[in-house]
């Protein structure tokens, strides 16, 4: 199963899976994974995950850090 990695605005969050069955975790600094309070939607590619979580944390946007993107 395939695990991405992503970095959006300060916060660390893994998905695994494909499409038709995303699974969304935190990561934590220590290597813990914890389940997320929010679902990716099973109709979403691959390409599309990273633009869905900042839209959907967009709120969490500061000065130092607006960013979002995929680490791996």
């Amino acid at each position: 199963m395939k695990t991405m990695e992503f970095k959006i605005f300060g916060t660390l969050i893994g998905v695994t899976g494909a499409k038709g069955q995303w699974n969304a975790f935190y990561l934590g600094n220590e290597g813990k994974r914890r389940a997320a309070d929010f679902i990716v939607p099973n109709d979403l590619g691959e390409e599309e995950i990273c633009d869905y979580l900042a839209d959907l944390f967009h709120e969490h946007a500061t000065q130092t850090n607006s960013e979002a993107c995929r680490i791996r």
